[in-house]
């Protein structure tokens, strides 16, 4: 059973994870900027108010997270997650590395070493960042946002991802539909082709599991 003070606590996780207010992930999501005040919280008469499911909606969908990622954290085990999340450290690549040859193994997963490295909420063992370059990511993504990408995690429709085709070509996209011939892929910024792209001509595809912005 989920409790009002956990959905809150949630609230306020994702908003800093992504380096903002609880006012200024209300704003980025299209909401009035006291949306999520402390004041909001509770009704004049003390009983607890809860966030639409609007509300949650539109701010999962403003920062990239998926619904399970806000589910954790809401809870786990019962219990409220810190929301103070634990810090991890991952490879930082520009876009033009990642088109380059050599940097990446099969699975899609920088090798070497040396690379710049970022401080981050825990992700998967083998999560990397990307930092976006350009404006062809507009308006979800802007220059010098910072992309988190999974090699090797679940993929589906729907889900903001990162492809890499077998010519070095990279693009952050939306996945409209895949099956054993193409990859369909829909883009950020309505300015820019959607493409379909043969299944072979895929070297690797990563979903973004958050950003920072």
């Amino acid at each position: 059973m989920l409790s009002h003070e956990q959905v809150w606590a949630a609230i306020d996780a994702l908003a800093e994870r992504h380096a903002l207010s609880a006012s200024g992930l209300a704003k980025r999501a299209g909401l009035d900027s006291t949306a999520f005040n402390k004041s909001k919280r509770l009704s004049a008469d003390g009983r607890p108010r809860w966030p639409s499911t609007e509300s949650l909606a539109k701010i999962i969908e403003a920062t990239g997270a998926s619904l399970s990622e806000f589910t954790q954290l809401v809870e786990v085990r019962g219990q409220r997650v810190d929301v103070a999340p634990a810090r991890a450290t991952v490879p930082l690549l520009g876009f033009a590395q990642a088109g380059a040859g050599g940097f990446f193994d099969d699975a899609g997963f920088p090798v070497g070493q040396g690379w710049e490295e970022v401080d981050l909420p825990a992700t998967g063992e083998r999560s990397y960042a990307l930092k976006v370059q350009g404006e062809s990511m507009l308006p979800l993504y802007r220059d010098g946002d910072i992309l988190i990408v999974e090699p090797g995690a679940a993929v589906r429709k729907g889900d903001r991802v990162v492809a890499r085709t077998r010519g070095g070509e990279v693009m952050a996209k939306v996945l409209e539909r895949r099956n054993a011939e193409a990859v369909v892929l829909v883009s950020l910024n309505p300015a820019h082709p959607d493409r379909t792209i043969p299944v072979a001509d895929i070297e690797w595809m990563a979903r973004i599991v958050w950003a920072k912005q």
